[in-house]
């Protein structure tokens, strides 16, 4: 790597951090604690180092003491292990100071990267790491990391953090407020619509920005990445889960979903493929609680990390919208505690189940249709538990207390349920 480049790189880069324009998001780090963000791209992960970064230094750090390394950067083409204490060596030259903050964001495309994090880190260097790939969070790398980074999986903006970008008062005399709730209202359905990403919001055609990011999810972090051959297959198969949302589907059905358009592929092909998404950040699962403990994972439902990227696959599905903004919210909140429970033999379907916060939920588009349906299964659920239970119902405008069998149940629209 030539020197001269690595240090225009890294100039370069504090005049980026120092020109961007930071949004106050919700998560919390830690002081002289090592980081791994990790998560879904353009999630605002480069965004989060950014502020800590300007915090750094409006507490007293010097700008030659901030060393960004973004390995995306076309100049660092070529970059690989060797090269790591070039970096170190540049910063020495930048500075005088005995504290240097290392920022290593995607260097996840650098073979041999967590050998070098861990030195770093044994050397009680204080260091960032971004990366988009679940594979950053492995027991492998754990070995090798040795528990000396916290991680955190950063995602898209929430609803909340969305109103604080547009400046948008979401407290509760703003709800309170005909016009400033229809305002809250209209930039929930925008949200359910085109997600969360942060670059999109002020963009007139999201749209075409979501599907920029798909593609270099799907080509950069799955194909290239994890060496897909049958690329093909591998659309149709996220098409597919796309069309399933609200939906458990078994690897075997998948596989046949995708025979059917007349794409050669396999169950195994369809187990490896959804767990690249998975890694990629594309999608995250959902495992059957009723099922026994070797079948939990045989027939989960799929979701996507943001509405924008499900949207680019649907026409007119509001109800899988809808489910799919919730499933996000309760994944960024409880991540790995979140279920769904589903019975053949008691015909309860419950569409979210967080059994440590003895909570139940139900997604409705309107309860017109719905209610005598969703009002069973819960009421079935409940007695079933036999334990005190918070159960909710989703909806897109509704909102109500539903009495029945000395149960409670709570009637949320989605835009309060977003705020909650």
């Amino acid at each position: 790597m030539e020197h001269n480049i690595l240090k225009q790189v890294i100039l370069e880069q504090i005049e980026i951090i120092q020109n961007a324009k930071i949004v106050n998001r919700d998560y919390y780090f830690e002081e002289n604690i090592n980081y791994i963000l990790v998560g879904l791209r353009r999630a605002g992960k480069s965004t989060l180092l950014y502020k800590i970064a300007r915090d750094l230094v409006e507490s007293g750090c010097k700008w030659s003491q901030i060393i960004y390394v973004n390995f995306e950067d076309d100049r660092l083409l070529g970059f690989n292990k060797d090269d790591f204490n070039d970096i170190i060596a540049t910063a020495y030259e930048l500075t005088d100071e005995s504290e240097i903050y290392y920022f290593f964001d995607e260097i996840q495309i650098v073979e041999g990267w967590e050998h070098f994090a861990r030195r770093m880190a044994d050397q009680k260097k204080h260091v960032y790491i971004t990366g988009s790939n679940a594979k950053m969070l492995s027991s492998e790398m754990e070995k090798v990391l040795g528990g000396r980074y916290l991680s955190k999986m950063i995602m898209p903006f929430s609803f909340r953090e969305i109103l604080r970008f547009k400046k948008v008062d979401c407290d509760e005399n703003a709800i309170l407020t005909t016009s400033k709730n229809a305002k809250i209202r209209k930039e929930c359905d925008e949200y359910i619509l085109n997600g969360g990403f942060p670059e999109a919001q002020l963009l007139f055609n999201k749209r075409d920005y979501i599907k920029s990011v798909y593609e270099k999810v799907l080509l950069g972090d799955i194909i290239e990445r994890e060496t897909v051959n049958n690329k093909l297959a591998l659309r149709l198969m996220i098409k597919k889960i796309a069309e399933t949302i609200m939906n458990e589907i078994s690897f075997n059905t998948l596989a046949g979903n995708v025979k059917a358009t007349g794409i050669k592929t396999s169950t195994d092909s369809m187990i490896e493929y959804t767990s690249y998404s998975e890694n990629a950040y594309l999608l995250f699962r959902n495992a059957n609680y009723a099922s026994k403990f070797a079948e939990k994972g045989s027939t989960p439902r799929f979701y996507f990390y943001d509405n924008g990227l499900l949207s680019l696959f649907l026409v007119d599905k509001q109800s899988a919208l809808l489910e799919n903004t919730v499933a996000v919210y309760l994944k960024r909140r409880y991540d790995d505690k979140l279920y769904y429970y589903k019975s053949a033999k008691t015909r309860i379907d419950i569409d979210f189940y967080l059994p440590e916060e003895n909570l139940a939920i139900q997604v409705a588009y309107n309860l017109e249709k719905a209610r005598e349906r969703e009002v069973r299964s819960l009421v079935s659920f409940a007695k079933k538990t036999e334990e005190t239970m918070r159960l909710i119902i989703v909806t897109k405008e509704e909102e109500d207390i539903i009495n029945t069998n000395n149960l409670s149940i709570e009637v949320i629209p989605i835009y309060k349920f977003l705020l909650d």
